[in-house]
C-alpha cells in the first residue's frame, strides 16, 4: 500500500511538473516575441504559520489522534522562475506538530482524554515545481493576484514524544521522506516584495511520524503567510509577475496602430497615383482619346476625331437632286470601277482590307458621293472551304468595302452589300488560276 502510494505521488508530481512546461509553452512564445528585457527570476521568501495533524485528506478520526492542536512553524525557500508560470524552489521548514486523545484508546475515555503526541520538526527540506495558474491581469504586464499550486518531494529529521499512549509507541529522532503538495496566493506589494500566502500538505514515507504506528502512513499540513523578496536589478520586474496576455495585448495594439498607419499611407499613395492617372490617362473632353496622347484637347462633344484626338475633315456630300437631274454612268466611272475590281486585295482568309486597296476604293467613293450613284457589292469565294464558311466570308468582305466607302464620305443608304459564297462562280474551281478569279467582290454602279 505504501508502495503504491508513493508512486502515485511522484507520478503526480511529475505530471504537474510537464503540464506547466506544455501549459506555459504558449504564453513564452507571446512573451519572448514581445518582451525582450531582463526580468528578476531569483528570489527568497520567509515565512511562519500553523502546524498540525489534521489534513483535509484525513479519515474522520485524524489519523492516530483524534484532536488536532496547531503550532508554530517557519520556513523559508530559494526560488527560480523559469517561465511566467512555471519555476523551481528549495523549501526549509521546522517547527511543532501536537495531537491529543490517541484512538487506539476506548472513545470519550479518561485515558484518551490524556493522551497525546508531540513531534519536533528539526529541519525539512524539499524540493517543488511551482506551477503559476493564472496572473489576474489583462490590462497591466505586472500581476497583482498570482494563485500558485506546488509538489515535490523533501526529507526531513524529526522527534515524537508521546503521552500516557498504549505501548507500542515508538519515540526518538527519525529520518524519513515526504512529499509536499501545496496551493496558494501571492499579492504583489511592490516591484520586488510579494506577500505569500500557502497551504502545504506533507505526505509522510512513514506510519509512525507521530509515534504510533498506524495501519496508514502520516500526513502534516502547514498554513503559513510570508514575504518573498525578488533578487537582481531593481529597474526590472519579476518574471512570475509578469502578464503574458497584458504584454500580447499591448503588442497587438502597437501592430495595429502601425497597421492603420500603414494603410493610411498606402492610401494617399493611392489617390496620388490615380490624380496622376487623370492628368495622363483620363479623358477630360471625352473623345475617346486619353490626355496623354490628345493632341487638340477640348474639342466639342460629338466631334468625330482620329487617333491623335483631333477633328476629322469630313468631305462635304455632293447633292444631287433626283428630279431635274440625270446621271449618266460614264466610261470614265466604268474604270474606275475596273480599276477598285482589279486593286481590291484582302488580308488571307479574312475580310480586312490591304492598304493597296485604298487609292482605287477613295476614287471610287468620290465618283458616288459626287453623281450620287448606288453601287451594289457582290462577294464571291471558290469551293475551299465549307459553304458557311464562305457564304459568311463572301459577305463579310463585301461589308468592309462598304465600311471603307462609307467612311469616306459615301452615302450607306445607296450602298448595298451582298455575299454568295461559292454559288456563282466564272471559272472553274479545279485550277488554281480559275480558283483566283472565283474570289473576288463585283462592283454594279447605277
Amino acid at each position: 500500500m505504501k508502495s503504491v502510494f508513493t508512486k502515485m505521488a511522484v507520478a503526480f508530481g511529475f505530471t504537474m511538473l510537464g503540464s506547466a512546461v506544455n501549459a506555459q509553452q504558449t504564453a513564452t512564445d507571446s512573451s519572448e516575441r514581445y518582451e525582450k528585457k531582463a526580468f528578476r527570476t531569483w528570489s527568497v521568501g520567509l515565512n511562519g504559520g500553523m502546524l498540525t495533524h489534521y489534513t483535509p485528506f484525513n479519515n474522520k478520526s485524524n489519523g492516530d489522534y483524534r484532536t488536532p492542536q496547531e503550532k508554530w512553524g517557519y520556513g523559508g525557500y530559494i526560488k527560480k522562475q523559469i517561465l511566467p508560470g512555471f519555476g523551481i524552489q528549495a523549501d526549509f521548514l521546522a517547527g511543532k506538530v501536537e495531537g491529543k486523545r490517541a484512538n487506539s484508546l476506548p472513545a470519550n475515555s479518561a485515558a484518551q482524554d490524556n493522551s497525546s503526541f508531540e513531534t519536533r520538526i528539526d529541519w525539512a527540506g524539499s524540493v517543488s515545481a511551482n506551477l503559476t495558474v493564472g496572473n489576474f491581469s489583462l490590462n497591466n504586464k505586472r500581476s497583482v493576484l498570482s494563485p500558485y499550486i506546488t509538489a515535490g518531494a523533501g526529507y526531513m529529521s524529526s522527534k515524537a514524544q508521546v503521552f500516557n499512549t498504549p505501548a507500542g509507541a515508538t519515540t526518538g529522532y527519525n529520518e524519513n521522506w515526504f512529499i509536499p503538495v501545496g496551493a496558494g496566493l501571492k499579492v504583489n506589494l511592490g516591484k520586488a516584495v510579494n506577500l505569500d500566502l500557502g497551504y502545504r500538505v506533507g505526505f509522510m514515507k512513514a506510519n509512525d511520524f507521530d509515534g504510533v504506528v498506524g495501519a496508514t502512513n502520516d500526513r502534516f499540513s502547514y498554513a503559513h503567510a510570508g514575504i518573498e523578496i525578488a533578487l537582481g536589478n531593481k529597474k526590472s520586474s519579476q518574471l512570475q509577475n509578469f502578464s503574458p496576455v497584458a504584454a500580447l495585448r499591448e503588442a497587438n495594439a502597437a501592430e495595429s496602430a502601425e497597421l492603420r498607419n500603414q494603410l493610411a499611407r498606402l492610401e494617399e499613395q493611392r489617390m496620388a497615383k490615380e490624380q496622376a492617372y487623370q492628368q495622363e490617362l483620363g479623358d477630360d473632353d471625352r473623345d475617346g482619346v486619353a490626355n496623354k496622347f490628345d493632341k487638340c484637347a477640348g474639342t466639342p462633344s460629338g466631334t468625330v476625331v482620329d487617333g491623335a484626338g483631333c477633328p476629322i475633315a469630313m468631305p462635304a456630300p455632293v447633292i444631287v437632286n433626283p428630279v431635274t437631274e440625270k446621271v449618266i454612268v460614264t466610261a470614265e466611272d466604268r474604270r474606275v470601277l475596273d480599276d477598285a475590281i482589279k486593286d481590291l486585295e484582302f488580308d488571307l482568309g479574312k475580310s480586312t482590307l490591304k492598304e493597296s486597296s485604298n487609292s482605287a476604293l477613295d476614287k471610287v467613293a468620290a465618283v458616288l458621293m459626287q453623281k450620287n450613284f448606288t453601287l451594289k457589292l457582290a462577294g464571291h469565294t471558290d469551293n475551299i472551304g465549307s459553304a458557311a464558311a464562305n457564304m459568311k466570308l463572301s459577305k463579310e468582305r463585301a461589308e468592309s468595302v462598304k465600311a471603307y466607302l462609307v467612311g469616306k464620305g459615301a452615302n450607306a443608304s445607296r450602298i448595298e452589300a451582298t455575299g454568295y459564297g461559292a454559288a456563282q462562280p466564272i471559272e472553274s474551281n479545279k485550277t488554281a488560276e480559275g480558283r483566283q478569279k472565283n474570289r473576288r467582290v463585283e462592283f454594279t454602279m447605277f
